[in-house]
């Protein structure tokens, strides 16, 4: 889920209206880079040297490890974040012709996951601040046939899992949470992320607090839901792992152990990793404050704190974003529309007849956001560099 590039240089083409000799001086700002050295080297190595690639020791003590990081009893490894997310809501007894209660405002695989089972995504508009799902446009979604709520913690923000866990106990609807933004945040309660019980599916693309390139884990608190997910990721295996018996219909969603070693070595320094991302922010508040209708990402508040992934703001109405981008780009930083709205997607409108206007929330937050670069080890210069062009860019 929200996935942006890894790293890479922004382009130096001119904008429209500029000469070519304001090309940028100094190095290129990517959108993101991942945090690696020589202890996921040495990882690799390791399991390399082995001759284990699949299946092994590194598994067990990545699930081992995550599931105590996140306050979950169980952890379980799959491929990818959207993986983890068809996992979890067959977990929750999703079958087609079900409805799930979800946000537009999100990476297309958290609605996408839904219809994998032939069952319907069911939008309800954001929160304005948060941008997470309204608890109350939630409850006005739901009907008879609804049997999930699927609350996506956007950009690392805890969604309101208390509001939720009320409608779903009024409901009988099962959640899922699309966690896979939010590793290292917490709620109000001080419980993390991903520790409430509830299957909760995490990612570990390249531009996430950790990564194994890619990769995700689903967390829970439920034996059962545990035993059909590692049974299902592994084309439906018997619980004695038998290969000769496959007692129910599975997939290939492994994750290998060279992608665990990594994971294992990324989780050793993930509270580094957190600090260091905690920093970036804080930058670029201070460099773009002042900026008239800019509107940075809403402050961690009532006790609950996000686990940074990256930095959107919203741009002023009015502004051009594509210009915005351009110019950007003109002088060596890259930047991205973040996120578009999934209802308005062509596949979303032709298979269900969406319209726009019918989330105005969600609609005029996708309309303005802009991802800017945002990587760990983002230092002051850069930040500067990026608030002076934006500054540059708007208020020209």
């Amino acid at each position: 889920m929200g996935e942006a590039p890894a790293a890479g240089g922004a382009t130096s083409a001119p904008v429209s209206g500029q000469p070519p000799a304001m090309a940028f001086a100094g190095e290129p700002i990517p959108l993101a880079r991942p945090m690696l050295g020589a202890a996921e080297e040495e990882a690799v190595l390791e399991v390399l040297r082995s001759g284990r690639l699949s299946l092994g020791p590194r598994q067990e003590e990545f699930q081992r490890a995550f599931a105590a990081r996140v306050g979950a009893r169980f952890a379980s490894a799959v491929s990818s974040g959207t993986a983890g997310l068809h996992l979890a809501l067959r977990a929750i007894g999703l079958e087609e012709g079900d409805e799930v209660v979800t946000t537009p405002f999100s990476f297309v695989a958290s609605a996408n996951a839904v219809l994998y089972e032939r069952a319907r995504p069911v939008f309800a508009d954001i929160d304005p601040l948060t941008l997470n799902i309204d608890p109350q446009a939630a409850e006005a979604a739901v009907s008879a046939r609804t049997r999930g709520l699927l609350p996506v913690h956007i950009f690392g923000y805890p969604a309101d899992l208390q509001a939720l866990e009320g409608l779903a106990a009024r409901t009988g609807a099962g959640i899922v949470e699309d966690a896979c933004e939010a590793l290292g945040a917490e709620h109000a309660d001080g419980r993390p992320v991903g520790g409430r019980g509830h299957p909760a599916v995490f990612a570990f693309y390249a531009n996430k607090q950790l990564t194994t390139g890619e990769g995700g884990m689903v967390a829970c608190d439920h034996e059962a839901v545990r035993e059909r997910i590692e049974s299902e990721r592994n084309q439906g295996r018997a619980r004695d792992l038998d290969w000769l018996d496959h007692d129910r219909l599975g997939f290939n969603y492994r994750l290998s152990e060279i992608a665990c070693a990594i994971g294992l070595a990324q989780l050793a320094r993930l509270e580094e990793t957190l600090a260091a991302r905690g920093i970036v922010p804080a930058r670029y508040r201070e460099a773009l404050a002042g900026i008239e209708g800019l509107q940075l990402p809403c402050p961690d508040a009532g006790g609950n704190r996000r686990g940074w992934f990256v930095f959107v703001v919203q741009l002023p109405h009015g502004a051009d974003r594509h210009e915005t981008i351009r110019a950007l780009a003109a002088r060596g930083i890259q930047s991205k529309p973040y996120l578009p709205a999934i209802h308005l997607m062509s596949f979303y409108r032709e298979r269900f007849g969406h319209r726009a206007g019918e989330f105005p929330v969600c609609e005029d937050v996708a309309a303005r956001s802009l991802a800017l670069p945002f990587f760990p080890d983002m230092d002051e210069g850069q930040v500067a560099r990026v608030a002076e062009g934006l500054r540059a860019t708007l208020e020209r």
